[in-house]
């Protein structure tokens, strides 16, 4: 019993060593698992030495019995041959043999209990072990998330600084600048890289659409005459028709 004493001992000085010199809870919880594993181990050996132990003080206790009846079958044999002496020596030893069963069964029978008690605390402390590895897994996951917790509180203290967030609005803005500079520059680039002269023809054919098409709006309303394009384009088409009537008369007169 004084095995899982000291066991017990050890795990708690381990234990206060760990808190002591290790901040990371993981760490320091899959430590103590293992040495109380390992510990385990050794009970068991401990309590396999009991159980043998048990064992040879049965074997040693049917030994005895064993001398003993044959202790009595020989003093059985003296009585039959007439020789009181030789069976009275016989019977002392036999007692002898009778005396040490006896003893040996009393030693057997504790030995007995002990390893009975030992099995249980055993198992006790297989439960005890099992009990931890499963707090283990608990604790570090509430760690994380208190370290998770603590990490975004802490983040979120930094992002209250309002600098921070001006110095977006001001990135914006210098963006923004950049953007409409970029922008002029292309244009001015396009102005003067391009031919003057078909610049402005441009502009003036431009302006000749434009003043068509309003010319040809007034026409459609009845606000003014069809644009002189428009009627150059009639006459032409008249033509057109005079000569493809004409035509076949021409080719009749041949």
């Amino acid at each position: 019993m004084g095995i899982f004493s000291r066991l017990g001992t050890l795990i708690k000085s381990n234990i206060n060593d760990l808190i002591s010199k290790s901040e990371d809870p993981e760490k320091m919880l899959s430590q103590v698992v293992t040495d109380m594993k390992n510990q385990l181990v050794e009970a068991k050996k401990q309590v396999a030495v009991a159980i043998g132990d048990e064992k040879r003080l049965k074997k040693q206790w049917d030994d005895q019995i064993a001398s003993s009846k044959e202790w009595e079958r020989k003093a059985m044999l003296a009585v039959q041959a007439g020789d009181d002496n030789l069976a009275k020596e016989a019977l002392t030893r036999q007692k002898e043999h009778e005396q040490l069963s006896l003893q040996f069964e009393e030693q057997w029978h504790l030995q007995r209990d002990s390893v009975e008690k030992l099995k249980e605390q055993l198992r006790t402390l297989n439960t005890k072990i099992e009990e931890a590895k499963r707090k283990k897994n608990i604790l570090v996951a509430r760690a994380k998330r208190a370290e998770a917790q603590r990490t975004i509180q802490s983040t979120m203290a930094g992002l209250s600084d309002t600098s921070a967030f001006d110095t977006f609005e001001r990135m914006s803005e210098k963006v923004d600048q950049l953007e409409a500079e970029a922008e002029a520059s292309t244009e001015l680039a396009g102005e003067l890289t391009g031919d003057t002269l078909q610049q402005k023809f441009k502009s003036l054919e431009s302006r000749g659409n434009a003043d068509y098409a309003l010319a040809e709006l007034k026409a459609k309303m009845g606000l003014g005459p069809a644009p002189a394009q428009k009627a150059l384009g009639s006459k032409s088409d008249e033509k057109s028709d005079s000569a493809k009537v004409a035509l076949p008369s021409h080719t009749e007169s041949k």
